[in-house]
């Protein structure tokens, strides 16, 4: 069966538990320079509208976008993984040189334009086509709605790990998002906060198997 066959309802019976590292849900108060000023300055829109569909920082079309920004004020590419994550803490030259060997994966610009959206609005909401007639569309209503994150089951097992340092998942949006958790099971959602660790350490960092993956291990083996 296709992904697009399934209800919400049949998407949530396959679930057991979820699990969110430095979650992007919220993103309007993102602090990266480097994302905010891709976001502000509708530069996935200008890649889209250039014909370029696929976001490959491997590509050409996207490594001179990258130039672009790093050109504009306030924005300094010398240190590219910190402005864009934030100061991780705990990352060696080893194991970030393993990472940019596979890292980043690329995706659809239409996806970062969607991002983008969400940056700029501050809301959790559906894709913008930019047009009230293809929102009607799509959506039967000429501005696309909001996610409705009440429909998150409050019986369903969460772990969610979030960092003061991440420029990407910044702690007052995270705050937002688990105030839309506020009447989940207290024994459904396990929280935990890492004052040193920015977006990258949750991924690569030296201490990540110990202060994160192994309470998340233990979360799991509970479900």
């Amino acid at each position: 069966m296709a992904l697009a066959a399934f209800s919400k309802e049949q998407l949530l019976d396959t679930l057991r538990s979820a699990i969110l590292l430095s979650p992007i849900a919220y993103v309007g108060q993102m602090t990266s320079p480097v994302a905010r000023s891709a976001a502000e300055n509708f530069l996935a829109e200008a890649l889209y509208w250039s014909g370029i569909y696929e976001f490959d920082l491997r590509g050409e079309g996207v490594v001179k976008l990258l130039q672009d920004i790093c050109q504009k004020p306030g924005v300094d590419c010398a240190h590219l993984l910190t402005s864009f994550t934030g100061p991780n803490c705990c990352l060696n030259s080893t194991i970030v040189d393993v990472f940019l060997d596979h890292e980043p994966q690329p995706t659809s610009t239409k996806n970062l334009i969607h991002l983008a959206q969400m940056v700029r609005d501050g809301k959790i909401s559906m894709y913008d086509y930019g047009d009230e007639a293809q929102n009607m569309e799509h959506y039967g209503q000429v501005t696309p709605p909001l996610y409705n994150m009440s429909s998150i089951p409050n019986d369903l097992p969460l772990f969610l790990s979030y960092g003061r340092a991440d420029a990407l998942s910044d702690v007052r949006d995270v705050k937002l998002l688990l105030e839309n958790l506020k009447d989940h099971d207290g024994d459904k959602l396990v929280t935990q906060y890492r004052e040193d660790y920015a977006h990258a350490d949750f991924v690569m960092g030296g201490t990540a198997r110990e202060v994160v993956y192994d309470p998340l291990t233990a979360f799991l083996r509970l479900q």
